[in-house]
């Protein structure tokens, strides 16, 4: 399964109870923490080993993050990587990360963009990308750009589960596809 699929009721959840609470800016660090601390290869060592106890899998977490976050987690936020652990759902903490960001964004009526491309954009660049996506969307529009060496030209827009992909190797696989058809 796609990870924003299983990532998109997760933010939800954390959306609604960190508006609710007022606390979308400490959610937004949290789950940035998380994505970070979980990417680490170490991290994912531990958590996959079989030799430690979910407890012991959470709480190094939790301590984790709260020596990052430099705060104390709240029951909430304990109770979220608790049970991202216990559902083996750490894989997915980026792209849960990156919808909760976009629900943020929908609430304040703006849209957030990640932008791959296979070299480093250059300012004119980013803005000539900002403005059409603003002038398409007629609202505020904030651009994260990624290089991917492998595109070898053109670029790949996304928001949230929609994508746009304009890139060289899109359409030489899109060409190859047709040529082994014929």
């Amino acid at each position: 399964m796609e990870l924003s699929t299983i990532a998109k009721p997760y933010a939800q959840a954390i959306f609604e109870i960190a508006e609710e609470n007022s606390s979308l800016s400490e959610w937004s660090e949290l789950l940035s923490t998380a994505s970070a601390i979980m990417a680490d290869d170490a991290t994912q060592a531990f958590v996959a080993s079989p030799s430690k106890s979910k407890d012991q899998k959470v709480e190094l977490i939790c301590v984790l993050l709260e020596k990052a976050t430099s705060r104390e987690l709240s029951k909430q936020e304990s109770a979220l990587i608790n049970l991202i652990l216990n559902n083996g759902r750490t894989d997915a903490l980026g792209s849960i990360s990156s919808a909760f960001e976009s629900a943020v964004s929908n609430a304040n009526q703006s849209k957030s963009f990640q932008v791959v491309s296979a070299f480093e954009l250059t300012e004119a660049e980013k803005k000539a990308i900002v403005d059409d996506l603003t002038s398409k969307h007629k609202t505020t529009v904030t651009v994260d750009t990624i290089v991917d060496e492998t595109l070898k030209g053109g670029v790949i827009i996304k928001e949230g589960d929609k994508v746009i992909d304009t890139s060289i190797k899109a359409k030489v696989d899109a060409l190859s596809v047709c040529l082994s058809v014929n």
